[in-house]
């Protein structure tokens, strides 16, 4: 007795009221490697619950949870205290103080360095010839350092 072909399976065959599938070897192979993959996520999962059971009992997961809350309280606390701090200092105008004394530093720098080059240009046109005279002094200095560095040693 014959019985239609189904294309996926390949043939088929009926014998009284049992169904017999002929299957090719490449999908025999398929089917081997699902049953493989079956049992490895069934011994995986075992070893998994394992696990967590035994973290569980060991304690490990509650010390794990205390840490972080304490950690999160902690970050808490000291945001709040910062906030409190960073509040209080502008309330008082601690802050707003400090940037009108620093504002004050730098222009009481700039007017000093403009002093300073004021003076400077003064010194150079009241006393022309004490600068040159310094100035050549400098040249001297130098040029007699560099001839004592050139200098070799007499034999």
């Amino acid at each position: 007795m014959s019985s239609p072909t189904d294309e996926r399976l390949g043939p088929t065959s009926s014998v009284a009221d049992t169904t017999a599938t002929t299957v090719d070897s490449e999908i025999q192979d398929n089917i081997e490697t699902i049953k493989n993959v079956a049992g490895n996520i069934r011994d995986a999962s075992a070893k998994l619950r394992d696990t967590v059971r035994t973290l569980r009992q060991s304690g490990a997961i509650n010390e794990l949870i205390y840490a972080i809350h304490d950690a999160v309280i902690a970050a808490r606390d000291t945001t709040i205290e910062i906030s409190e701090i960073t509040r209080d200092l502008r309330e008082r105008g601690v802050i707003k103080d400090t940037a009108i004394a620093l504002e004050q530093a730098a222009k009481a720098a700039r007017e000093t360095a403009e002093t300073v080059k004021y003076t400077a240009q003064q010194v150079g046109e009241s006393a022309p010839q004490t600068a040159e005279i310094v100035k050549e002094a400098a040249n001297r200095i130098k040029s007699m350092r560099s001839g004592y560095n050139n200098m070799t040693p007499p034999p």
